[in-house]
């Protein structure tokens, strides 16, 4: 078997959890294929193996079972083309690639006009293929002023409801006749003036239902368009019937329930309507980091500087950002001297000193000072576009607490409409019997109460306003189970360095002669342990010279040791002095003292003598004491994880505020340290930072990484905080405690809903017009639970 794909595929026509439910039970037949569908997003992620089965085929399955592939349109101009063969090269490469439909390159427009599926591959793509075979392309400027797909979608529901209700009051009003007996003209009563307002709200505005349920009952399912199609159309043709009987008999008084039948409809359109208005805010994150994007970037080009759009810059670009402005692409200095707030980035509130080589991240504003940099990642690659990939897949994946909700949902329509017909039965033989009309409206109100939309958004919704929250708060959850596995937490293990601390040591005694500090920092120079670093930058400082080392090597957890000019060079742990036959207990209650005040001492020796002490001490970060007694204050244990001795880390723990400390713990141990603690039953997180903190981030049930830290450690946790704030943890936490809370109450009211609606409906108490709003506003109540969230306090 070869290696599993990803791709995201737009899904269009999903009407209810049944209508997804049945996408991903049929994709999951496919041989090689995983998918998980999300009602919500209209999306299905799809992992699949390339050796069993094609993009297009998943595609083509989705299309038979009744639902559209969603496609963007997109026209680019296409500069450098001389020729016939040059536009029928580009045009025969794209239409190969995979999410490409179809795409047309015109010679004589200079125009290539492309469809494709936005979740199989990027605009950016399309233009860096054309631009690989010798050619440019930029988007139509008219292009960028089009309204989105959504908004567009909006506006013909709101002309479709608007029709639909227009038609519809007149109906409404004969109703009025029947519940309080109030006088209006006869023509409305008459059943061929009721047929001719019912009738296009029947087959035209509601047309969608009956397509929708021919689609569905074609491929062996059953949605929401079946139940509203089998409901609205028993009230219409029985009220047809009805009018028919007066042919020729006018004696006759017809029972018409065409009101019931377009009321129902007009209400069902004006629930989706407001369901739809109301999704549409819960990817608002998404549109505030769209917004933090530069949209410009002064680009040198030829030697002179030009404004571009930001899509247009490649890597390699040299660009100059001036004071005030965004810095738009992922880039090194080359040039010049300022300060960047990266605090929409990293969380760092203080503008960050940048110089010649210096990192800087697109998105970030350039506070004082003119710079040229060069551009190392454009597009989907930079950090920006990273954070919002996670924020995308998180909203568009599915917690645990859901999958009982789909299944409920995938065996409910059959279910409902076996009760439809069963009540309709006992009605017409046993408690009115030969009367088909109570029987009929107590089947048509089961049929229209029973929608599992509700069931289907409850948790969608909430997975994407909490993850969203999450995000606006510098929060990261990879996806919706991350999401919900947060709030069973027990315990809680701090790193020590760069989690707890600030990870920017700084020398504080040092005790020997310049020639050892001049043999210790040259040793050091050849680490990467941020101890060592601050050991080099006190050398530097003091203006000692380093020298070159022959030999150097790492002892985990111990020092190291080092040959320069000859001379070994032994820097670390009173073990490591031991194991070399070091004497160093006449300086024992000397680093007691250092240890006692939470700073790490090592000892030095040269030549297996030794020659002094030098203590360092990492700074606790401001907000540790705080985070950490908002974790208690939730039931959590906390515990921190250090490689320092006992005594150093039972006094930076002292004062932090926690009790339980695991100390002396070797890089390669921390993994083993997480397992201990959860075979004591305890659901874990581990925050870390380090390179050597990735594989207990994974072992953990919820990893947390640091985003100050390594890309290493980040790849690897559930949850990424961005910059070092410590009370985002808690934040994490309660927001997670949150969201589940909210899934729990959509659930409890959409099962509530169905379980008492259905009882109610079937012996006859619920009009099927009140049926109708109620299952219009049902989904519509679930979403805007769900954006009750945004207002939640963390």
């Amino acid at each position: 078997m070869s290696e599993k794909k990803h791709v995201t595929v737009g899904v269009t026509g999903m009407t209810c959890a049944a209508c997804s439910n049945r996408v991903e039970k049929i994709l999951n037949k496919m041989d090689g294929v995983e998918a998980q569908v999300n009602l919500t997003t209209e999306k299905a992620s799809i992992d699949y193996d390339p050796g069993t089965a094609t993009v297009e085929e998943i595609a083509s399955k989705i299309q038979k079972l009744g639902y559209g592939v969603q496609t963007e349109k997109v026209e680019f101009d296409v500069l450098g083309m001389t020729c016939a063969a040059c536009s029928t090269r580009i045009e025969k490469v794209l239409n190969k690639q995979e999410g490409v439909k179809v795409a047309n390159v015109n010679l004589a427009t200079e125009s290539a006009s492309i469809e494709y599926n936005p979740g199989l591959i990027e605009e950016l793509d399309l233009i860096g293929k054309i631009q690989k075979l010798g050619y440019d392309a930029k988007r139509k400027a008219e292009e960028q002023e089009k309204q989105t797909q959504k908004e567009k979608h909006l506006k013909q529901m709101k002309v479709k409801l608007a029709v639909s209700t227009v038609l519809t009051a007149p109906l409404l009003i004969t109703m009025l006749v029947h519940l309080f007996g109030i006088y209006i003209p006869h023509i409305f009563m008459n059943p061929w003036f009721q047929f001719a307002l019912a009738t296009p709200v029947q087959f035209i505005i509601g047309w969608q239902f009956y397509v929708g349920a021919y689609k569905n009952l074609r491929n062996g399912g059953a949605n929401m368009d079946v139940l509203v199609a089998l409901g609205t159309s028993a009230a219409y043709f029985y009220s047809l019937y009805e009018g028919l009987l007066t042919i020729g008999n006018p004696s006759h008084v017809p029972h018409l329930y065409y009101e019931t039948s377009a009321i129902i409809i007009t209400l069902i359109l004006f629930g989706k309507y407001l369901e739809t208005s109301a999704k549409s805010k819960t990817t608002l994150a998404i549109s505030k980091l769209l917004n933090l994007q530069a949209k410009q970037a002064r680009v040198i080009k030829d030697g002179e500087e030009m404004m571009i759009p930001v899509e247009d810059v490649s890597v390699g670009d040299h660009i100059v950002v001036k004071p005030g402005e965004k810095i738009p692409v992922d880039g090194i200095v080359l040039k010049g001297r300022t300060s960047v707030d990266e605090s929409m980035i990293t969380g760092e509130s203080i503008p960050i000193e940048k110089d010649f080589e210096s990192t800087v991240i697109g998105s970030t504003l350039n506070k004082n000072g003119t710079i040229e940099m060069e551009a190392t990642k454009v597009g989907k690659d930079t950090a920006l576009a990273s954070i919002i990939k996670v924020v995308e897949d998180a909203q568009g994946s599915k917690a645990p607490i859901q999958r009982l909700a789909d299944v409920i949902s995938g065996y409910f329509v059959p279910i409902v409409v076996g009760i439809a017909i069963f009540t309709f039965i006992v009605w017409i033989v046993f408690v009115t019997p030969g009367n088909m009309e109570p029987a009929l409206i107590a089947a048509i109100a089961v049929l229209v109460i029973a929608c599992p939309c509700a069931l289907g958004l409850a948790t969608p919704t909430s997975i994407m306003v909490g993850t969203g929250k999450a995000a606006e708060n510098g929060i990261l959850f990879k996806g919706g189970e991350h999401l919900e596995r947060t709030h069973q937490l027990d315990a809680v293990i701090l790193d020590k360095t760069g989690t707890i601390t600030k990870g920017k040591p700084e020398v504080t005694n040092f005790t020997g002669d310049d020639q050892t500090l001049k043999l210790l920092a040259s040793a050091e120079k050849g680490s990467e342990h941020p101890l060592a670093e601050a050991i080099v930058a006190y050398a530097t400082e003091k203006e000692v010279g380093l020298v070159e080392t022959e030999e150097f090597s790492a002892i985990p957890g111990h020092g190291i040791q080092a040959t320069i000019s000859g001379e070994k060079v032994l820097v670390g742990t009173r073990k490591l002095m031991n194991d070399n036959n070091i004497d160093v207990s006449h300086v024992e209650n000397e680093l007691l003292e250092y240890e006692t005040n939470g700073k790490t001492a090592m000892l030095i020796a040269v030549n297996e003598e030794y020659r002094g002490i030098v203590a360092v001490a990492d700074m606790i970060k401001e907000t540790a004491v705080e985070a950490i007694g908002q974790l208690k204050e939730l039931g959590l244990e906390v515990i921190m994880l250090t490689g320092d001795n006992k005594r150093t880390a039972q006094a930076i723990a002292k004062q932090v505020g926690i009790d339980n400390v695991i100390a002396q713990v070797l890089p390669e141990e921390k993994a083993n340290k997480v397992k201990e603690v959860q075979l004591q039953g305890k659901k874990v997180a581990m925050v870390g930072d380090g390179i050597n903190d990735a594989p207990a981030l994974a072992i953990s049930d919820i990893g947390i990484a640091i985003g100050t830290g390594t890309e290493v450690a980040i790849e690897a946790a559930d949850v990424t905080l961005l910059g070092g704030e410590l009370l985002l943890i808690p934040k994490a936490i309660k927001l997670s405690k949150a969201t589940i809370k909210n899934i729990r109450q959509n659930l409890f009211w959409a099962f509530a809903y169905n379980s008492a609606g259905i009882p109610i409906a079937a012996i006859g108490l619920l009009a099927p017009w009140v049926a109708g709003a109620a299952m219009a506003f049902s989904s519509v109540s679930v979403v805007s639970n769900s954006l009750r969230l945004k207002r939640v306090k963390i």
